[in-house]
């Protein structure tokens, strides 16, 4: 039997993505050189909630752009013969800015590194970060996030499962675990 535990609901999804719009303009002082790069599918929607986020705080329009790591992916091979790669659009010059990379959940550093792998190809930034809604912990790489809305202890049977309005029709996050026998 499979049972879903709701750890997210619309509300903290909200909460969470102004706290980290606010934490962000705190360490950077500001918008200057600031860009906003979202992860196919649900980072890109997390990435535009927290510009609208930004721009509520300090007026200012952040560039916000998005990346498919689908071909980047270290394991590409094995997922499909046939991989379907989504849009990358980053419609701005990367050089010397402050990017900050957005995902729905880190969970083993592939991802990250797949999606630093594809945003260098298109310049070179100053410094990049990461901001997560959720991290889950069991890194097989040594990335950490810089930003994370929340931090939840999982076992690696167990799926984080994040569902937001732009995509699935509703905003929360459940953990997803076999129960019983």
């Amino acid at each position: 039997m499979i049972e879903d535990v709701e750890i997210l609901d619309e509300r903290d999804i909200d909460r969470i993505l102004k706290r980290m719009a606010h934490k962000i303009l705190e360490v950077h002082k500001g918008t200057k050189d600031l860009v906003l790069i979202g992860i196919q599918t649900r980072g890109v929607h997390l990435a535009k909630r927290l510009r609208a986020n930004i721009y509520a705080i300090e007026g200012d329009e952040v560039p916000t752009g998005n990346v498919d790591i689908t071909l980047y992916r270290d394991d590409w091979t094995r997922i499909s013969h046939h991989p379907v790669v989504q849009a990358t659009d980053i419609l701005f010059s990367l050089d010397d800015k402050q990017i900050i990379l957005v995902d729905d959940v880190l969970y083993t550093g592939r991802t990250i590194r797949a999606a630093m792998d594809a945003v260098i190809d298109f310049g070179r930034p100053d410094r990049i970060e990461l901001a997560v809604l959720v991290d889950r912990g069991h890194r097989e790489l040594p990335i950490q996030a810089d930003y994370v809305g929340k931090t939840v202890v999982t076992g690696k049977s167990e799926t984080v499962n994040v569902r937001l309005k732009e995509k699935d029709g509703e905003d929360r996050v459940v953990i997803t675990k076999a129960v019983g026998p």
